[in-house]
């Protein structure tokens, strides 16, 4: 029973962070597109903080499931651009892609900031907050670190991924038109490079090489105690 308790408790404790990172992630990329001149996010109510508007059932399953595991990978429903309402469709569409990544490190640092400010005035030494204290510190803890592995994760060069937009602004049309011929693989592949690496032994762990221990090493910069 305990260890049931247990579980639900990490569950409970993970679901904010999780829907904070998806959420910022998701209305930075309507903010910019809207920005840049296309309001379609924005008109489909995406460009908010609601997290239910950006949910993808199977992303945040993935990501709930992974960050149990100690990594955290998922995705949310991929904001909508209309690319025929951008004013430059190749330079817009690679700051559309970067504001995503750059959202979620730019919150993983400001909280970061909290955590160490915290720290600093003695917060965590006051042994009266009990269990509120250990869950305040898990839920920072968490937050750097699913906000850093969500960035990471998402600079993956790939398609649908945020690297594969921001790779496309840097080509040029024709390199960039074939470029993204590899869409129709891409979810394919990031799927086989998640879940693959558990299920058949010897197969290659790309995403804890370049997203999950980059991600940690980061975190160990931010807050110096982790690890």
């Amino acid at each position: 029973m305990d260890t049931i308790q247990g579980f639900l408790l990490k569950v409970a404790l993970l679901a904010p962070p999780i829907l904070l990172a998806l959420t910022v992630h998701e209305a930075a990329h309507a903010f910019v597109a809207n920005k840049r001149g296309d309001p379609t996010a924005r008109l489909m109510g995406r460009m908010t903080l609601n997290p239910l508007k950006h949910l993808d059932p199977l992303g945040t399953l993935a990501f709930f499931v992974t960050a149990l595991a100690g990594s955290g990978i998922g995705w949310a429903k991929p904001v909508p651009v209309d690319y025929r309402n951008l004013r430059n469709p190749l330079q817009d569409g690679m700051l559309i892609s970067a504001a995503g990544p750059a959202s979620n490190i730019l919150l993983a640092v400001l909280l970061a900031l909290l955590f160490n400010g915290l720290v600093r005035v003695g917060l965590f030494s006051a042994e009266h907050w009990g269990y509120t204290l250990e869950y305040v510190v898990y839920f920072l803890n968490s937050a750097v670190i699913l906000n850093l592995t969500l960035a990471l994760f998402n600079l993956i060069p790939l398609p649908p991924l945020d690297g594969s937009g921001i790779l496309t602004g840097l080509l040029s049309p024709q390199a960039a038109y074939k470029y993204q011929q590899i869409s129709r693989y891409g979810f394919l592949i990031i799927l086989a490079m998640i879940f693959l690496p558990g299920w058949i032994p010897g197969f290659p762990n790309v995403i804890r090489w370049v997203v999950v221990e980059p991600a940690y090493w980061f975190a160990g910069l931010l807050l110096p105690w982790l690890g």
